[in-house]
C-alpha cells in the first residue's frame, strides 16, 4: 500500500493518467518559479531604469546607451518611443500643426504595440497554468471512475468483499483523484498571484507611457 505500489498494481489507463498529471505538476511549479522570479527582476530593472528616467540627464543620451538592446519592457517602450520621434523629426520643422499631432499619434501607436508585444511575452504559459488548474481534477477523476470500475469488476471475478481485497482497488483509483488536486491547487493560486501581478506591472508600464507622451507633447509645445 505505499504510492509507488499503488502505481505498479494501477490498470495501464490510470498509470497514464498518473504519469500525465506528475508531469503537469512539476512543469506548473517550473512556470510558476519562472515566472515569479522574471517579474521580481523586471520590476528592479523598471526601477533602476526610472532613476536614470527621472534623473534629469539627457533623454537622447539615455537612448544611446539602450538603443541596441533594451534590458525590460519599460526601456523597450521608452526605445521604440525615441526612435518613432528621431525619425519624425530628423530634417523636419515642427512648426506645422498637423505635423506635431501626427506625431503624437505615431509615438503613442508605437508604445502601445510595444506594451502589447511585451506583455504578450510575459504572459507564454500563463494559459498553460489556467488549463492545469481547471482540467486536472476532472483527470484525475477519470482516472479514479476508470480505477473503480476496474476495481469493481476484480471483486465480481473474484467474489470476495472483503476489505483486504476491496480496498487496494479502491486506493489505486483514489490515487488518481488526490494527484489531480495536488497538480490543480498550487496551478490555479500560481495563476492567480501572477496575473495580479502582471496586471500591476501592465499598470505600471501604461503609466509611465503616459508620462513619457505628455513630456514629448510639451516638447512639441515649445518646439512650436
Amino acid at each position: 500500500m505505499t504510492v509507488w505500489g499503488l502505481f505498479l498494481e494501477a490498470d495501464i489507463i490510470v498509470k497514464a493518467v498518473i504519469v500525465l498529471l506528475v508531469l503537469a505538476s512539476f512543469w506548473s511549479w517550473a512556470v510558476i518559479f519562472e515566472k515569479v522570479l522574471r517579474i521580481r527582476r523586471l520590476r528592479t530593472l523598471a526601477d533602476d531604469f526610472e532613476d536614470s528616467f527621472w534623473s534629469g540627464g539627457s533623454l537622447d543620451d539615455l537612448y544611446d546607451e539602450l538603443d541596441n538592446r533594451p534590458p525590460d519592457p519599460m526601456s523597450a517602450i521608452f526605445v521604440s518611443a525615441m526612435r518613432e520621434w528621431r525619425r519624425s523629426t530628423a530634417g523636419i520643422g515642427l512648426k506645422a500643426e498637423r505635423l506635431k499631432a501626427g506625431l503624437k499619434e505615431r509615438v503613442e501607436r508605437v508604445m502601445d504595440i510595444t506594451l502589447g508585444r511585451e506583455m504578450q511575452r510575459l504572459e507564454k504559459q500563463m494559459i498553460f497554468l489556467a488549463s492545469v488548474g481547471s482540467s486536472a481534477p476532472f483527470i484525475g477523476l477519470f482516472g479514479t471512475v476508470w480505477g473503480i470500475m476496474n476495481a469493481f469488476t476484480s471483486i465480481a471475478a473474484a467474489k470476495n468483499t472483503t476489505l483486504a481485497v476491496v480496498a487496494p482497488g479502491i486506493a489505486e483509483a483514489l490515487f488518481a483523484t488526490a494527484l489531480g488536486l495536488v497538480a490543480a491547487i498550487p496551478a490555479v493560486i500560481g495563476f492567480n498571484k501572477l496575473s495580479t501581478d502582471l496586471g500591476r506591472y501592465s499598470v505600471r508600464l501604461e503609466a509611465f507611457s503616459g508620462e513619457f507622451t505628455a513630456i514629448l507633447s510639451r516638447q512639441l509645445e515649445e518646439q512650436g
